[in-house]
């Protein structure tokens, strides 16, 4: 598989720099962490690079990694690719729901307490579904508008990409709270992130090596 122009400076800079972590790879590029996030994780799962924890990137040990591709794809984890949520309380009201959506330019909010355990979700269509011809909907908490736990589906960490996308196409929803069971209540989720369609593209994208992402 042919690597974009981004992915193989970012080769070169962690075989010249090892370890080297995310944060200092996209500032020497000059892009933000997150921009280069599926970049990152695309290269760890074609053997290009390998990541330990807490340490940062090392150079991979891959022979030809034009054998690999959608198969080892299909493997990549959740946790490899998700990014930070998007979260706010349920004593919010409507209107700042719609302004934290321009603001963070999302698809959908997260809703969750102070622990961070997972409340609801809501999204978009939700929003305009409460505000079109309702001049006073804009004071309402969002507690009375979102999908509320546990009706909200969810990924984990160690899902696979493939498993969070055929989520989103069965249930028809944009992204999915990413969650492990909340250290204070089992009976809780504990929100620690998200995935999107948005990331799945990318993703794609990254695979086909058609362009710079």
């Amino acid at each position: 598989m042919q690597l974009s122009p981004r992915q193989l400076e970012i080769v070169r800079l962690v075989r010249q720099h090892a370890p080297i972590t995310g944060e200092q790879i996209a500032e020497m590029l000059g892009l933000s962490r997150p921009t280069i996030r599926s970049d990152l994780a695309l290269l760890v799962m074609l053997g290009h690079l390998d990541a330990k924890p807490k340490v940062g990137y090392f150079p991979g040990q891959t022979a030809a990694p034009e054998e690999k591709g959608a198969a080892d794809a299909a493997q990549l984890k959740v946790k490899s690719v998700q990014s930070l949520p998007v979260i706010i309380r349920e004593s919010a009201t409507v209107h700042d729901a719609v302004v934290t959506l321009f603001m963070e330019n999302v698809g959908s909010l997260i809703v969750a307490d102070e622990s961070s355990a997972l409340v609801g979700v809501i999204s978009r269509k939700d929003l305009l579904k409460v505000t079109l011809g309702n001049p006073g909907a804009s004071t309402m908490p969002v507690s009375l508008v979102m999908t509320r736990h546990p009706n909200v589906i969810v990924a984990t960490p160690d899902e696979t990409v493939l498993e969070a996308g055929r989520k989103m196409i069965h249930h028809q929803v944009d992204s999915l709270p990413v969650v492990v069971p909340h250290p204070d209540d089992p009976g809780k989720w504990e929100v620690i992130g998200r995935i999107t369609k948005t990331t799945m593209t990318k993703l794609l994208v990254g695979l086909t090596g058609a362009v710079d992402m």
